[in-house]
This record gives structure tokens, C-alpha cells and sequence, in this order.
């Protein structure tokens, strides 16, 4: 009887987070609809910055014999996306504490969940950001070592 109740406790605990995911209303499209003009600006330059990355090491090993150009955008873009991430990540998690401060009676859900929805998409581009430019700078710089082994 008692393991009944418990599996019961359990089912009805793993409810909401089922029933949050299945709310339509927090996409990555919505959530970046609903960011401020500065969060929006981070999240297309973390993507613009990862398809530059793509390019950038496209051209340098499809260049040939010619070395140069296009290492140090990827090495500080390896660094730099993660880090840009965790600064707008950081920025938002500041507002969504000061708008919970600022609700008052109300359940401060409904406030949390649409900045910390938009704190995680803003931290995963920083990431995905970060991996593009490390396997890119891993492809130049097998590249670059290849071309320097042959000489």
C-alpha cells in the first residue's frame, strides 16, 4: 500500500514538468519575440558570429598553399561566444530577480519562466557558439599543420 502511494507521489510529481513542456507558448522563436532589443542584438550576433566561423574555416582550407587570415577570429570567438553567453545569461537571471522582487502577492511563475527561458537560449548560443569556432579552429589548425609538415 505504501509503495502504491509513493509511485502515485511520484506520478504527480513528474506532471508539471511534462505539462510545461507541452505549453506552446515558450518556443525559441517566442522567446526570442519577446526579448529586449539589447538580448535580441546578443542572439544574432552569437549566430552570425557561429556561420562567420563555418566560413572563415571553409575559405582557409579550401585557400590551398595560402595561410593566412581567419586563426584569430576563430581562437577569440572560442572564447568570446561562451563568455558573451554567460553575460547575457548573467543580465537576465539580474532582471528576472528584479522583476520577481517587484510582483509583490503574485506567484512569481509567470514572471521566472520567460527570463529564465530566455537566460538558457541566450547561454546555449554562447555555447554552440564557442563549439563551431573550436572545431573550426581544430579543422584550420590540422590544416595548417599539414601544409607545414609537407614544407
Amino acid at each position: 500500500m505504501l509503495t502504491v502511494r509513493l509511485l502515485a507521489v511520484g506520478a504527480a510529481a513528474s506532471l508539471p514538468p511534462g505539462l510545461a513542456q507541452a505549453r506552446p507558448k515558450l518556443a525559441p522563436a517566442v522567446v526570442f519575440q519577446d526579448a529586449a532589443l539589447p538580448m535580441q542584438a546578443i542572439m544574432l550576433l552569437l549566430l552570425v558570429a557561429s556561420l562567420a566561423a563555418i566560413v572563415v574555416a571553409a575559405r582557409k582550407v579550401l585557400s590551398g598553399p595560402r595561410l593566412t587570415g581567419g586563426s584569430a577570429y576563430l581562437q577569440a570567438l572560442r572564447l568570446g561566444g561562451p563568455l558573451i553567453g554567460l553575460l547575457g545569461a548573467a543580465y537576465n537571471v539580474l532582471m528576472v530577480n528584479l522583476a520577481i522582487a517587484n510582483v509583490g502577492e503574485q506567484p512569481p511563475y509567470p514572471v521566472m519562466a520567460p527570463g529564465f527561458a530566455e537566460a538558457a537560449f541566450i547561454f546555449v548560443l554562447g555555447l554552440i557558439a564557442g563549439v563551431v569556432a573550436v572545431i573550426c579552429n581544430w579543422v584550420v589548425e590540422a590544416r595548417i599543420d599539414r601544409a607545414v609538415l609537407r614544407s
